[in-house]
């Protein structure tokens, strides 16, 4: 059977997961009577909740006697490396872009990969059918981006189709028929070349592994593409590292390849098909599973660095061991390690002490959906402020440097480029109208000034700005930015927090906690209202006497507390502050000194 080897790309939220639903449907996966899910390739939890694509996954389908494997990949640049990582896989790439939003940050790096590699893209303007939409304002983008992005002549000579991947139609042209996918069924088998791998087949066998998971009846499991010969279950090959040392000599156990939404076992992978083997205990993703014949590892695509790091550490507050059931530094190296090996985009490094752990990754969103995971598993954790990390370029102090694409009601531009070019150290690049009384504009702006400053523009702009942001390079460090504004409320006792006291306490700040919730001296129970720190009682209930009031007592009605998300929470903190996280909690606190710092601090001031 033929094959063709493709990957959906697009911007967060443009309608890969629901067209590749679509695609699913229509090639007949399904049976006719079969109850089949909304974004079905959304596997996991956090998927579903949040509605982004996280993990890179795969998915097959047959079209006229062609076998098309389809890749599914994240739209956010903090999950990128799971997109160089998969694009190594494929042969070709369709490039979804919403007609009325355009071409927007994610998708020119998720874009560029791909003509880096020498992919011809498949343009599919999708959501044509919504009332904003301007198809021919969006392909005009794709090729400005493209031409942007040094794309060579066969690439700027892209296939160009209109779709509505909810309503389940794609055609050539804005006047089709609009009934179903077929136009882009035989687009993608015309349009993306057969694997030219499969004219290696009788050489030895090769295979770059993509992706790590883990089956609990198969156990550890690597996917890629096989680059040349073939493999039957129960042969021996062996794993080489980039370097091409050994890793170690197995049994593959199981061979499976990709048929619909499932994997099934197959009696021989060939050259240029997607599978995925088992029977390996060392070997990971970027090594090489080959024939024991072969002494050279195929080149591993190279990953972007990551640019920020997070400090992951025991919690050690009055409340620790209540929620979780892993709280011990070894079990959370263990899991940070685990996370490691399978996510290439993720460095972690042990701090002095022992007890805490340095994690490195791509952004604050990455860092957060990692916490999500662990608390979930019944992890307790300690979280610092995320801190950028510097380069050294020619004896130069570098940071890393994010290009923000924002659109914007024209009556807040004024306020958010103030804030960005000012305070935050931003460039402006470009400021235009975006059409529906609304304006784009386009800064570089530092890793740091752009931390914990989301919550800050969704003020500004009442909630009605959109806010991308996208790595661009290195540049010398811009100098100080100042952090947060406000001052924190900071309880002095422990206990529970009383309705009394906090109506009390109302006209000081904001607060984070309601009545009757546990609370310790150390936790930050609110933002004051003015910029520095303030330690107050939420315990402090109404004096009680026996003398009768006269008239009523004042009625107590509080306002409604802050809930923060753990990414809030994460961008939220001071460098000098922690964020507890438990299964059941996401709480805020001051750093915990020794005796003897505490001591040396009060002396100094």
């Amino acid at each position: 059977m033929d094959i063709r080897n493709i990957a959906i790309i697009a911007h967060v939220d443009h309608g890969k997961t629901t067209l590749v639903d679509e695609l699913l449907k229509q090639s007949g996966v399904y049976r006719d009577n079969e109850t089949t899910t909304e974004r079905a390739m959304d596997s996991n939890d956090i998927e579903r909740e949040r509605g982004i694509t996280i993990l890179a996954k795969c998915t097959s389908v047959e079209w006229k006697g062609t076998r098309i494997n389809i890749v599914d990949t994240p739209g956010h640049a903090d999950f990128g490396g799971e997109v160089e990582r998969i694009l190594s896989m494929v042969d070709g790439v369709v490039l979804l872009v919403d007609a009325a939003e355009g071409a927007m940050p994610q998708t020119k790096f998720v874009t560029s990969k791909a003509l880096a590699l020498g992919l011809r893209p498949i343009v599919v303007v999708n959501k044509v059918d919504k009332a904003d939409g301007e198809p021919d304002r969006a392909v005009d983008e794709v090729f400005d981006l493209f031409a942007a992005l040094e794309a060579n002549d066969e690439q700027l000579d892209f296939p160009t189709m209109f779709a509505s991947g909810r309503s389940g139609w794609c055609d050539e042209t804005l006047e089709g028929s609009r009934e179903n996918l077929d136009a882009l069924f035989d687009k993608i088998i015309v349009h993306v070349p057969a694997p030219a791998q499969i004219a290696h087949k009788k050489e030895p066998f090769r295979m770059l592994a993509t992706t790590l998971s883990a089956d609990p009846f198969i156990g550890r499991i690597l996917t890629g593409r096989v680059e040349s010969g073939s493999l039957k279950a129960g042969e021996t090959v062996q794993a080489l590292a980039r370097d091409g040392k050994k890793i170690e000599q197995f049994r593959v156990s199981k061979v499976l390849a990709f048929r619909g939404l499932s994997q099934t076992a197959i009696d021989v992978a060939e050259a240029g098909d997607i599978v995925t083997l088992a029977g390996m205990t060392k070997a990971t993703v970027a090594d090489t599973i080959c024939d024991l014949s072969v002494t050279e590892a195929i080149p591993a695509q190279p990953i972007d660095p990551p640019t920020i790091t997070v400090t992951f550490g025991i919690n050690d507050s009055p409340l620790a061991g209540k929620d979780g059931k892993k709280v011990q530094s070894r079990v959370i190296r263990d899991r940070l390690m685990k996370e490691a090996e399978v996510n290439v985009a993720i460095k972690i490094a042990d701090t002095p002490g022992g007890d805490a752990f340095e994690v490195s990754g791509r952004g604050e969103l990455q860092m957060g959906v990692l916490i999500e995971n662990m608390r979930r598993e019944g992890f307790e954790l300690s979280i610092s402020r995320p801190q950028v990390i510097y380069r050294d370029i020619d004896g130069v102090r570098n940071e890393p440097i994010e290009e923000v694409t924002i659109d914007v009601d024209d009556e807040y531009t004024g306020s958010v480029v103030e804030k960005i070019t000012g305070p935050r150290k931003g460039e402006l690049m470009e400021m235009k109208p975006a059409g529906a009384g609304k304006t784009r504009i386009i800064a570089l702006v530092p890793s740091r000034g752009l931390i914990g400053y989301h919550g800050e523009f969704l003020t500004d702009t009442r909630g009605t700005g959109v806010l991308n942001r996208l790595f661009h390079g290195w540049a010398p460090y811009k100098g100080k930015i100042q952090g947060r504004r406000q001052g924190v409320l900071i309880s002095m006792e422990n206990g529970t927090s009383v309705a009394f006291a906090l109506w009390k306490l109302e006209d000081r700040g904001k607060f984070f906690i309601g009545v009757q919730e546990a609370v310790y001296q150390g936790m930050i129970i609110g933002e004051h209202s003015r910029e520095n720190d303030l330690e107050v009682n939420p315990l402090k209930g109404k004096q009680l006497t026996n003398v009768r009031a006269s008239g009523t007592d004042e009625a107590v009605r509080l306002t409604t507390p802050i809930t923060m998300s753990l990414e809030q929470a994460i961008a939220y903190i001071d460098d000098d502050e922690l964020v507890e996280v438990t299964p059941n909690a996401i709480r805020l606190r001051k750093r915990f000194l020794d005796p003897h710092e505490r001591k040396r601090q009060s002396r100094a001031g």
